[in-house]
């Protein structure tokens, strides 16, 4: 394949205010995803994350700009590109293997392929004795599993995950992460992820992409030179935390303001988070 895998080139978003005046999303924003790359969008709340995560999936149209995939325009949702979302997003009258099971059913595969396929998906992410078990029978956590299965289940060239672990626990949060980059290095497939928090960029991801609000820009694009498996407790780690809490900062400045969350800190004070010696 020859240029990225994901092309975001001068894309700008508008949204009407109830008066009728333009509310910019995002304003010339380029950015590019290779193909097996594991990249974090982290910035203040309204800097436009989950808005790049909405046009990639195909649920907008960009008011200006192009957003391809493998050189090529985007013309809707494809199974090309898998979607987790924070809140689960589950069907809630399905079992697990049936919710896997999903965009499959929609891409008319066979149902005795479709059973398999599911139960191998459910079984990468150690659920599969959770397989006939509805989602209110689920922890949050399994059924974030559950919703990364069925996201991986159509075999996608990339993983796109809006907040994906922000509404469990820390114990929770922490597993889910190495269980993610766990199916990545299995995989292959690209992911592109959205998070508030530093400390889950920097164990997660190659690459940090520091967003900016008021309107949505891209303020620096780091990348994180630390071997996987990555120690929290490491010297290293710290001072990659270090660098992305302080572009978070000069993007803030940059904007005019942050959202601090509950204590004023760029990424909200979310579970995980450590302080930079």
């Amino acid at each position: 394949m020859s240029g990225p895998l994901i092309d975001f080139d001068r894309v700008s978003q508008i949204y009407a205010a109830r008066d009728g005046s333009p509310v910019w999303a995002l304003r010339d924003v380029s950015l590019t995803v290779e193909a097996g790359e594991f990249v974090c969008l982290i910035g203040p709340s309204g800097c436009g994350k989950s808005t790049l995560i909405h046009l990639l999936a195909g649920f907008l149209t960009p008011t200006s700009g192009d957003v391809r995939f493998r050189g090529r325009p985007l013309a809707g949702p494809g199974p090309e590109r898998g979607v987790v979302f924070q809140e689960y997003a589950l069907f809630a009258w399905m079992t697990a293997r049936q919710n896997v099971e999903f965009g499959l059913r929609m891409q008319r595969v066979s149902a005795p392929i479709r059973r398999r396929r599911a139960l191998e998906a459910l079984d990468r992410v150690g659920l599969r004795h959770a397989a006939d078990r509805y989602p209110h029978e689920l922890s949050g956590g399994m059924r974030q599993r559950v919703a990364v299965a069925r996201a991986l289940v159509v075999e996608p060239e990339v993983v796109l995950m809006d907040e994906p672990f922000a509404a469990v626990d820390a114990m929770t949060r922490t597993t889910l992460q190495e269980d993610l980059l766990r199916l990545w290095r299995e995989t292959g497939v690209s992911v592109l992820f959205v998070t508030h928090n530093i400390d889950e960029a920097v164990f997660l991801a190659q690459r940090v992409v520091v967003m900016g609000a008021g309107p949505g820009v891209i303020r620096e694009d780091l990348t994180v030179d630390l071997p996987y498996p990555r120690d929290r407790g490491s010297a290293d780690f710290g001072r990659e935390y270090a660098r992305i809490a302080a572009a978070l900062a000069r993007g803030s400045r940059t904007a005019g303001g942050v959202d601090g969350g509950t204590d004023g800190r760029p990424d909200g004070g979310t579970d995980g988070e450590r302080r930079a010696a």
